[in-house]
């Protein structure tokens, strides 16, 4: 089986949060798997530039990617649109030679002209809503979405070949926005860290951190979106003695971060919080895995790639229903779905810093969860035959729906 496949994404930058680890890792174990794979993207790097070629094919990050200079036109509160002249040139120009083509994102310019053009030259695509069309992402920044998608964004769904969701609950968002297409329903991958020997101790030695104390841990792209002020908050609540650390781990918009900063500091948390950074290799798996608890309070997410990296380092986590493979984690008891409270939050952290056991047991479950579902490898296995299905121009199969429960 063999066929070319474009994977389309506005950016790669790792402020971007999840997104762009989907894109990279599904491109290395598709073309572990033999698929010729490339990304096209722009050089976006949030409030900066990546230092980056242009217009040529590149290996970044191990993959072969094409960059193209962006032009902000601001949409959106993160400046996600990135309009690329160069880049649609390019598309026009070279669409015709991949067999399909994988959009990532909703919204935003790179992923839409692509799909207009794939359509002009009768190549078929696929798009990833990544969540975008949950009720709290279409709350934000309304009106320009309404406008977008009407314009644009419905037509360019309507006619997708299939749209990916992660999670039933995102198909269930796919339809009602009015999206008719064909939905293929298979969650997004983590690699299976190596296990390291006496973790929390090597941690907390790195960070110089009381190895008495339990470790949260908050790791995402640091954003209002994930709530870190109710964590923060749910952490002054919390009864009895503090006698734990927050490691802070991500990056963002520098004035948000300020704003967080203000918020420990307004808390008297400054000595139970640490800012660690944007951390990835060997460094994140030390973090993951050296951590007590993972806690994101996120308003919505359709899978959460920090979520299921956590839960492969056996590391218990408590979220919120707005992560949408909430329903998987709380059926494999890998850890604490609850509401978005200050209260909830407070309660399920204290139970969990409580019970060494239970957290055990979650990890253990957690870990088993992953290995079952969500490591890259068997979704791409499942991938390959429905991308050869849509280029051979025939159905999807019924399975392709209810994936998401497949061993």
């Amino acid at each position: 089986m063999t066929f070319k496949v474009l994977q389309v994404i506005p950016s790669l930058a790792s402020v971007r949060g999840g997104p762009t680890e989907v894109a990279i890792n599904l491109t290395k174990v598709l073309r572990k798997r033999g698929i010729n794979v490339e990304i096209v993207t722009t050089n976006d790097d949030g409030a900066e530039v990546l230092e980056v070629p242009l217009q040529k094919l590149v290996t970044y990050r191990g993959v072969p990617v094409r960059f193209f200079p962006r032009f902000d036109v601001e949409l959106g509160r993160d400046r996600g649109f990135l309009f690329s002249p160069s880049l649609t040139q390019w598309l026009w120009e070279n669409v015709r030679h991949y067999d399909i083509l994988d959009n990532h994102y909703l919204f935003s310019y790179s992923s839409s002209c692509a799909a207009a053009i794939a359509r002009r030259f009768n190549v078929p695509y696929t798009v990833r809503t990544m969540g975008q069309l949950s009720p709290w992402a279409l709350a934000q920044s309304q009106r320009k979405k309404q406008v977008y998608a009407k314009l644009l964004e419905r037509k360019n769904l309507n006619h997708a070949a299939a749209i990916h969701c992660t999670s039933l609950g995102e198909v269930a968002d796919v339809r009602k926005f009015g999206i008719d297409s064909s939905t293929i329903t298979l969650p997004l991958g983590v690699n299976l860290p190596e296990t390291i020997p006496n973790a929390k101790k090597k941690l907390c030695y790195e960070y110089n951190l009381n190895p008495d104390w339990p470790v949260l841990l908050f790791l995402s792209r640091l954003h209002y979106k994930k709530r870190l002020e109710l964590l923060l908050q749910a952490l002054h609540q919390m009864p009895g003695e503090r006698n734990f650390y927050l490691l802070i781990a991500g990056t963002g918009e520098t004035a948000y971060i300020n704003q967080i900063k203000k918020q420990i500091q307004d808390l008297d948390l400054e000595g139970n919080c640490r800012f660690i950074g944007f951390i990835t290799g060997e460094t994140k798996d030390l973090v993951l895995q050296g951590s007590d608890l993972f806690v994101l309070p996120s308003y919505a997410e359709n899978f959460a790639i920090a979520v299921a990296e956590a839960l492969a380092a056996g590391t218990p986590v408590v979220i919120t229903p707005g992560i949408q493979i909430a329903p998987e984690i709380a059926q494999a008891d890998a850890g604490l779905v609850v509401e978005g409270t200050t209260e909830a939050f407070v309660e399920a952290i204290a139970q969990l810093l409580q019970s060494p056991e239970l957290r055990s047991q979650y990890g253990k479950n957690g870990r088993n969860l992953v290995q079952k579902r969500f490591v890259w490898d068997a979704i791409a296995k499942r991938l390959i035959p429905l991308y050869q299905t849509i280029i051979d121009n025939q159905p999807l199969p019924p399975e392709a729906t209810t994936l998401l429960k497949s061993p």
